[in-house]
């Protein structure tokens, strides 16, 4: 599935969703690297690029023009940070500056200013892969320089807006500012609802009378021997969605057809339940209503509520 991010200022770059996986084979470690965490190498064209100026502040940038050998993304550490491990599946937040491999002329930015950042799910099937090789594995606190194909980049329609054409290489500095840590849900122990399933595998949900929990949490009900569901994939789900507000269940699919869905696409709080389950699970998920559909009242028909998910996961796949 292929979908295109807002840019989210006017100097903002854009990002968009290819799929792909970064490559095991041809990698090294960085310094604090996990055993699960295996950085995109260098090469000849991402040390050939040469980057001067303070961290967090906009770089000085020299390339060869045009940049050549570029068959695959190339990752070369400028300052290596001493933060925490970004590791696949958290967020990023960087700063950078993107210019063109072919050109040499800057095609767009980030703004640079204090407490404006580029938050960038560290998701090859949510963000450019080539900004998410270069990011993945680095340290908060570190310079990337990424010198990314136009295959990891925006492939055959290039990005007029910024003046890319389908065959020119991209070359992104990167400053990784701070890193948010995956969602994952606390397990649900108390005042869980009851939930039982007819002889249709349809559900029954009982909350209980007390206040609605404050946090994200998850019960298994059932535990199953499938695949793990992982960040970006499409998943085939059942599920029924009740309010602990009103005690209604406001939509379901056990009655119709399962929802065939990419996790990046749902809202934080299902995403979450989804994520690390394996198919064949039956779960039941609480989200407050920052993780559902926020806590404006006017700005969504649920917002504000608190709300219950039950989940039959049947199938996972790569998007």
């Amino acid at each position: 599935m292929r979908r295109a991010l807002p840019v989210l200022a006017a100097s903002a770059a854009v990002a968009l969703a290819l799929a792909g996986c970064t490559p095991d084979s041809g990698t090294t470690s960085q310094e604090g690297a996990s055993d699960a965490c295996r950085p995109t190498a260098s090469g000849a064209a991402s040390e050939s690029v040469k980057v001067s100026g303070e961290l967090g502040a906009k770089p000085e940038i020299e390339a060869p023009t045009p940049i050549e050998g570029v068959e695959e993304t190339q990752r070369t550490v400028v300052t290596e940070g001493d933060g925490d491990l970004v590791e696949p599946g958290a967020t990023a937040n960087v700063q950078f500056t993107l210019i063109n491999g072919t050109t040499g002329e800057p095609a767009t930015e980030t703004s640079y200013e204090e407490d404006a950042t580029e938050a960038i799910v560290v998701d090859e099937e949510q963000y450019l892969p080539g900004l998410v090789k270069a990011v993945e594995c680095s340290t908060v606190g570190s310079r990337i320089v990424g010198v990314v194909p136009p295959a990891d980049a925006f492939g055959e329609q290039g990005l007029e807006q910024f003046a890319i054409g389908a065959e020119d290489p991209i070359v992104f500095v990167v400053d990784i500012v701070s890193i948010k840590k995956p969602l994952v849900p606390a397990e649900w122990t108390e005042d869980v609802p009851e939930v039982e399933f007819d002889g249709d595998g349809i559900p029954t949900l009982t909350l209980p009378k007390t206040d609605p929990p404050k946090e994200l949490q998850l019960k298994v009900l059932e535990e199953g021997d499938g695949a793990t569901v992982e960040s970006g994939d499409t998943v085939t789900v059942d599920y029924q969605g009740t309010s602990w507000d009103t005690g209604e269940v406001f939509d379901e699919s056990f009655t119709k057809e399962p929802l065939e869905i990419a996790t990046g696409s749902v809202v934080q709080g299902f995403e979450a339940a989804l994520v690390g389950q394996k198919v064949g699970s039956k779960v039941v998920v609480v989200m407050p209503p920052e993780l559902a559909y926020g806590t404006d009242p006017e700005a969504h028909a649920l917002g504000g509520q608190t709300l219950v998910f039950v989940m039959d996961i049947q199938d996972t796949a790569k998007s």
